[in-house]
């Protein structure tokens, strides 16, 4: 959930500052360090997130449930994810979720809990995880502790909200924001930093933290997840003068973590800030945060069809302080337009950009729709449109009529028309994520450029021990011809390489490694074809170059 104005975590450097900086981190390749906080089922997998509302209708309602959502887990199986997180699933009054009126249930548009607990068991039966959105800045404000300690300044849940009684205290965090709401009750204010309907818990009273790790127990142990995505998390905790990542927030943050840790789970974190910010919410805080820096500079270099910032020196940062599957790339999610919109309706840029996102290190997600380019724009709920699984009625989403108008490309696009499709980009997504969970070399490997002498090209290489992946993509309109690939000292064991496409047609010539483990001007295709990418296995043929 991201707010009206709340910042975005872009990459507003000049182009000129990306090549210096890329250049310079290209001298070196650096392998994360080992980490034991991560568990094992992130190696090599790929996270898909799911809007259960927007998912599958198995009632007829128009309103996508938890059954539905089972009866489509073999569909996500096929596409080879590992986990889902699953927008918020707990009782809201309002259709997204994302303010809470009972931590205990499941929304009842969605479901029972017994449907849920069958949900996460057919889950587990396909060896998929399941994360839920754990949304711990702020409650609804129908929440009965809020209307306790609205209408009753005795209320022990008083102290779980922040109040004023001398008018609205200081504005919010970014421009034109104001958190302060005027209690419809009496004479004061209530701190509720994203909307009026969210008033904000006040973790500095131990009990809100209590309460949190309780919830966070019944979701994983009488529930069965194995983790969370908690939401907001810059804003837990005001401070006088900081109203995001503030000690406090850290200290929060230590705590609960390391009670979810204490249970077996995994958490993943909103912390849309540049790479400089995100690092200090590591190590001790919580296992992962979504890479948004990486996620605008794929987007922006594919549609520029320009490769110079799309490998970002916040990569190359978070690969030398952090293991890979302690960040998690993505290409867009849902508080943002979706990616073929963002390309300009381009089949062709997505899927680019899939096969980008895909060979990057780290731990992928994938917004639900977007492996078959399905469109959406703001507000909110024309990015949450019902999935479309096919040309029939309501794209096969519900026999009813959809809880939100389809998007523009429904028709076209759908799940059934792809899978027939071996050039599809579903049948893309498909093979990007099973070779990812195959391959050594994708699923764990440290990352190192290669310098292109073609600024549309973007290529890298993957590697994990001797298991060494070459990845080729062009992003322009246009086939680049003769591009010759450059790598710093040390990249590689030197000698010649047999070159095999794991992904990606035309026979690739030889690699040969200097003995200084240093690339110059090798030329792996004579035509890179337009918007297309390539995927070569590289096995050392001789040890001398």
């Amino acid at each position: 959930m991201a707010a009206t104005g709340a910042p975005r975590s872009p990459l507003h450097a000049p182009r000129s500052l990306f090549r210096w900086l890329w250049l310079a981190l290209a001298a070196t390749t650096l392998a994360p360090p080992a980490d034991s906080q991560v568990p094992t089922w992130t190696r090599g997998a790929t996270c898909y997130e799911i809007f259960v509302r927007s998912f599958y209708d198995s009632d007829g309602d128009g309103i996508g449930d938890l059954n539905g959502l089972t009866q489509k887990l073999d569909y996500v199986q096929r596409l080879g994810a590992r986990c889902i997180w699953l927008m918020p699933v707990a009782e809201s009054p309002s259709y997204h979720g994302y303010d809470v009126s009972d931590y205990y249930r499941v929304e009842k548009d969605y479901g029972t809990n017994d449907d849920f607990k069958r949900l996460v068991a057919a889950a587990h039966g396909r060896g998929i995880k399941v994360l839920v959105d754990m949304v711990l800045n702020h409650t609804s404000s129908e929440h009965p502790w809020f209307q306790a300690a609205l209408r009753d300044t005795a209320s022990p849940y008083r102290a779980w909200y922040r109040w004023s009684q001398g008018g609205p205290g200081a504005p919010g965090p970014w421009a034109g924001s104001q958190p302060w709401h005027k209690s419809p009750v009496r004479d004061e204010w209530y701190y509720g930093l994203f909307w009026v309907g969210m008033p904000d818990l006040n973790y500095v009273r131990t009990p809100v933290l209590d309460e949190a790790k309780r919830i966070a127990r019944f979701w994983m142990r009488d529930m069965g997840v194995d983790g969370f995505r908690l939401d907001a998390v810059p804003y837990l905790v005001e401070e006088p003068g900081r109203a995001q990542n503030s000690p406090g927030t850290h200290r929060v943050l230590h705590t609960y973590g390391d009670y979810v840790r204490s249970l077996g789970g995994y958490t993943v974190g909103e912390v849309f800030f540049p790479t400089d910010t995100l690092l200090s919410y590591y190590p001790d805080q919580l296992t992962g945060y979504f890479a948004f820096e990486i996620a605008d500079s794929l987007i922006a270099g594919v549609r520029r069809g320009d490769a110079r910032g799309v490998l970002a020196p916040a990569l190359r940062l978070q690969q030398a302080v952090r293991p890979a599957e302690r960040f998690s790339p993505f290409l867009r999610n849902h508080d943002q337009p979706r990616t073929r919109t963002e390309l300009g309706g381009d089949v062709a840029k997505a899927k680019v950009a899939a096969l980008l996102l895909l060979t990057l290190p780290g731990l992928p997600y994938v917004y639900y729709g977007e492996e078959i380019g399905m469109l959406g724009a703001k507000p909110d709920p024309r990015i949450r449109t019902p999935m479309q699984w096919s040309a029939s009625h309501a794209a096969g989403f519900t026999r009813g009529t959809p809880w939100e108008r389809l998007a523009d490309d429904s028709l076209a696009m759908t799940v059934e028309a792809q899978e027939r499709d071996s050039s599809s980009l579903l049948s893309l997504y498909r093979r990007l994520i099973h070779l990812r969970a195959s391959d050594a070399a994708l699923a764990s490997g440290t990352l190192a450029p290669l310098v292109a002498s073609d600024d549309a090209v973007a290529a890298y290489v993957r590697r994990a021990g001797d298991r060494v992946v070459l990845v080729v993509a062009n992003l322009d309109s246009t086939a680049r011809r003769g591009v010759t690939l450059s790598a710093a000292t040390g990249t590689l064991p030197p000698g010649r390489w047999a070159v095999r496409a794991l992904l990606g047609n035309g026979p690739a010539a030889p690699l040969v490694v200097r003995a200084d483990g240093s690339v110059q001007g090798y030329v792996p295709l004579d035509t890179l074809a337009p918007r297309a990418g390539v995927v070569l296995e590289l096995v050392r043929a001789t040890r001398r170059p």
